[in-house]
């Protein structure tokens, strides 16, 4: 079993882990288009997390990670209470094409764009939030910097996420 990770799953799996690798998902794109009334904000102050929003001819970078043998149904569990905690996500099998050239099915989440956790916000609005916004893990800031700096790490180029990282420090240092 793979689960393909692109936001905090980058930097906290939460499950045992006997592979990782880079991988690409096509026909979707990684936004800041949930709310979050949970984890990084409040039904009063909803911060926002990532999101897989489909878009036509877009794709994704982002790490497979390979669920060690025998954890299978406990990672599955474990994953369906963090990740669908409000129903905002989906849970989909995608393909995935690693950075070796293997292609592997993957455990996804992607955004429910009927879901009224579902957004379109500017960057300047999306900086706005995050340099404010605290839910139950922690302020959104912590969950931006985290995805950020692990995604340049792995050496996956996101435009959009290092504006972010830099204007929320720009905002928060004020």
């Amino acid at each position: 079993m793979w689960v393909f990770g692109y936001g905090s799953l980058l930097w906290n799996p939460g499950f045992e882990v006997a592979e990782q690798a880079v991988a690409r998902l096509d026909g979707w794109h990684r936004s800041f288009c949930m709310r979050s009334i949970h984890h990084r904000g409040t039904v009063e102050d909803p911060g926002l997390v990532l999101a897989l929003d489909a878009e036509v001819g877009a794709h994704c970078q982002g790490v497979a990670l390979k669920v060690a043998d025998g954890h299978e149904a406990r990672t599955l569990d474990y994953l369906r209470e963090r990740e669908l905690v409000s129903s905002a996500y989906l849970e989909e099998t995608l393909p995935l094409t690693l950075r070796d050239g293997r292609a592997v099915q993957a455990v996804t989440y992607v955004i429910d764009p009927d879901h009224v956790q579902y957004c379109h916000l500017s960057l300047d609005e999306q900086a706005r939030i995050i340099s404010t916004a605290v839910g139950g893990r922690g302020p959104n800031t912590e969950y931006l910097h985290n995805t950020a700096s692990h995604l340049f790490e792995l050496g996956i180029e996101d435009g959009d996420l290092k504006w972010l990282s830099q204007e929320v420090r720009r905002l928060t240092a004020a």
